[in-house]
C-alpha cells in the first residue's frame, strides 16, 4: 500500500501540549509550579522534571539552565510551546508545507512518547509540533514512568525526508513511530 504526503491538505492544530522552562535553580522553579498550579510530577532527573495536572503526560517540563549563573534578572526563559497535531501524516504534511516556505526544523526528535519537529522563530523562541505515539493515555503515561525512558528521557533525532519516504511507501504507521525509525 502506498501513500502520498499532500502539502496542500489543510493541518489544523489538534490541542495544546505543554511548555518547558529553563530555570537559574531546577527544585526552586519545581516546588513553586506545583504549589502555583497544583502539578504532580511524572518525571525527574537532576536536568529534567516533567509536571501534569491532568492525563496528559506532561504540561509542562522544566530544565536546569546550563548557564545559570550568567542568566540577567529577568531574561527570557521560555524553551518552547507545543502543540499536538491528530496524526503522523499530518507532521509530515506540515513539514512538507513549511519547507516550501524555506522553514525548516531546527531539531527533528523522537521522544519516545511522540515525534515532534521543533522550529525558531526569528528571536529563536521554539515552537514544536508534535504527534504520539501511543494509542491511549495509559501507554504514554506507563511509558514516561518506565525505565526506557528514564534512560533517554530526550530520544533519538531523525531525518523528516526518510521519515516521509518510509510512509509513502506504506510501512506501518506503529513502525514509523519507533525510536530509530528514521535515522
Amino acid at each position: 500500500m502506498s501513500r502520498k504526503v499532500d502539502e496542500k491538505k489543510e493541518v489544523k492544530l489538534a490541542k495544546f501540549a505543554h511548555f518547558v522552562l529553563r530555570a537559574k535553580d531546577l527544585d526552586k522553579s519545581v516546588a513553586w509550579y506545583k504549589t502555583v498550579l497544583g502539578l504532580d510530577v511524572q518525571h525527574k532527573n537532576p536536568m529534567l522534571v516533567f509536571l501534569t495536572y491532568d492525563d496528559e503526560h506532561h504540561r509542562l517540563a522544566i530544565v536546569q539552565a546550563q548557564n545559570k549563573d550568567d542568566l540577567p534578572k529577568g531574561a527570557p526563559g521560555v524553551d518552547h510551546v507545543a502543540y499536538t497535531l491528530d496524526s503522523l501524516e499530518d507532521l509530515l504534511v506540515l513539514y512538507k508545507r513549511l519547507k516550501n516556505e524555506g522553514i525548516l526544523p531546527v531539531w527533528p526528535i523522537n521522544h519516545g512518547l511522540t515525534t515532534s519537529l521543533y522550529y525558531e522563530d526569528p528571536d529563536g523562541i521554539r515552537v514544536e509540533f508534535q504527534v504520539e505515539n501511543f494509542e491511549t493515555k495509559e501507554e504514554l503515561n506507563a511509558y514516561i514512568r518506565g525505565e526506557s525512558f528514564a534512560e533517554n528521557p530526550v530520544g533519538v533525532n531523525f531525518d523528516p525526508e526518510k521519515l516521509i519516504e518510509r510512509f509513502e511507501n506504506g510501512d506501518a504507521i506503529e513502525e514509523l513511530v519507533q525510536l530509530g525509525s528514521a535515522s
